[in-house]
């Protein structure tokens, strides 16, 4: 019981100790290699333009990936949305599998933790594409955090946890190196 125990203690400090360090990562980065300069406000220019459609472009594919991994599982399980395509179809939810509910619960969960993950990237895009970031920066960050989820999307429906685990931490860390970033350019 107590190896068990060390074993929980061992994995809660992992786990306080990861966002710190991507933290710190992100902010080394933003200084030694993004070499971040005092703010210079102005309209994003035309790389951090093309970063942000790039990995909007990204986001939408990610987006339009997850509805259609959803639609399709409905189908091969017959799973309905709503209680009116319940009633309509004449099918029951006693019908479906624990698989199919499964595999449909899996889908949502990945919806929804895109949804709250690009949330927060426009949140913190917006104003970092107005702080005059390096060219370098822009695309690090901005399409890294794309690339990291579409990643996260495919570790996620095909259960590849460790896989899961290397996409997220690469889209966090882009998150706290715009954040970082924005935060840095403003103090200088």
């Amino acid at each position: 019981m107590s190896q068990l125990n060390a074993s929980k203690k061992s994995t809660a400090l992992i786990i306080k100790v990861y966002p710190v360090a991507l933290i710190l990562i992100s902010l080394a980065l933003n200084l030694t290699v993004f070499s971040v300069e005092g703010t210079a406000i102005a309209l994003p220019s035309h790389h951090v333009l093309a970063a942000l459609a790039i990995a909007s472009l990204l986001l939408v594919l990610n987006h339009t990936w997850l509805m259609t991994s959803t639609e399709l599982t409905r189908l091969k399980y017959e799973i309905r949305a709503t209680p009116e395509e319940w009633k309509t179809s004449g099918l029951s939810k006693g019908a479906v599998t624990e698989t199919g509910f499964s595999e449909l619960e899996r889908r949502h969960n990945a919806h929804r933790n895109a949804t709250e993950n690009t949330t927060l990237f426009v949140l913190l895009a917006i104003p970092f594409s107005f702080v005059s970031p390096s060219a370098l920066a822009a695309s690090v960050w901005l399409i890294g955090f794309a690339i990291g989820r579409l990643g996260h999307t495919y570790s996620f429906l095909t259960g590849k946890s460790g896989a899961r685990g290397l996409f997220m931490t690469v889209s966090l860390l882009c998150l706290y190196g715009l954040a970082g970033y924005t935060a840095i350019a403003l103090l200088l």
